[in-house]
């Protein structure tokens, strides 16, 4: 009795059993992979604004050395002049007929003057932002890149744990591939390419943080879809969902966009209640019914 109930204690655990485990830990595992995305994303971003930093300094800096020849000339001039200036000049002469129109000349020297120091003030300033803004855009990209590299590690070692389990439950960790040969339904439109590009990944594997040609995660194949119907979208579920406008169930057409699991996945609307979807890592690009998951909105692309 005693053998018999150690034995039951420690039995492994069903397929049921670990098909949940597996369930569980590929929802969390893609939206760890969506959060990696949104991290590539904004990485992406600050590369292209130290970019356009790193190409404005060179104009800046030489509108500084311009600014700093007219104030050096400026700074010369008043030192070689001294006391007796300009000022001296103009109103030493024999008659004062002409004084309005001295007075008002020596306006003018004074505000070119003041002009020369205000362009040389801001162009001061304008190059000390543009090194500063660079300085700490480059530190903010460097630790972009450290804590994408950590994210990425850590997603693979919880692929591995996963792909073990599946192994374990149904005898291989990887779904087998299979190109799609049925039929395609003919849609107008934009939302027509874009379903008929995602009929045409069926049966491509899961890939995290993929976005083609024949591997993909759940954003990377809508924005795949939308790419194949010239509309761009973000490569991450919950930066689609900001980019598309909300619809409701009833209003849901071929070429929409479902969304689940607060915004921890999107699929593709393709018509007759099916979505096709790029579920988790183990598996391949499947048609399913909208209803796979409770839904949490519907989005239309603009």
């Amino acid at each position: 009795m005693t053998g018999s109930l150690a034995t039951a204690a420690h039995a492994a655990p069903s397929t049921s059993e670990l098909t949940k485990k597996i369930e569980a830990a590929s929802n969390q595992l893609e939206d760890i992979t969506e959060n990696y995305n949104k991290m590539n994303i904004s990485l992406k971003k600050t590369i292209a604004d130290e970019k356009k930093l790193a190409a404005s300094l060179a104009p800046a800096q030489a509108a500084l050395k311009a600014a700093s020849a007219r104030v050096g000339t400026l700074a010369a001039t008043s030192y070689m002049q001294g006391r007796v200036g300009p000022m001296t000049a103009l109103l030493s002469g024999e008659g004062q007929d002409d004084l309005v129109d001295k007075i008002n000349y020596l306006d003018q020297i004074s505000r070119a003057n003041q002009r020369d120091i205000d362009s040389f003030t801001e162009a001061t300033q304008n190059f000390s932002a543009r090194q500063a803004a660079l300085k700490a855009t480059q530190a903010k990209q460097t630790a972009q890149v450290n804590a994408l590299a950590a994210r990425k590690a850590g997603i693979q070692k919880d692929i591995k744990k996963l792909m073990a389990m599946r192994t374990e439950a149904y005898g291989q960790a990887q779904e087998t591939t299979s190109k799609y040969t049925g039929t395609i339904p003919t849609i107008a439109g934009s939302a027509g390419k874009a379903v008929t590009f995602a009929y045409n990944q069926l049966g491509e594997a899961y890939e995290f943080g993929a976005d083609g040609p024949s591997t993909w995660d759940c954003s990377g194949l809508t924005s795949g879809a939308w790419a194949a119907a010239g509309k761009s979208l973000p490569h991450n579920t919950e930066a689609q969902w900001g980019a598309v406008a909300h619809i409701s169930r009833s209003q849901l057409q071929p070429g929409d966009l479902v969304f689940y699991r607060s915004l921890g996945h999107v699929a593709i609307y393709v018509g007759d209640g099916m979505i096709i979807h790029a579920p988790h890592t183990g598996t391949v690009v499947k048609k399913v019914s909208v209803d796979v998951m409770s839904p949490y909105g519907y989005g239309r692309v603009k």
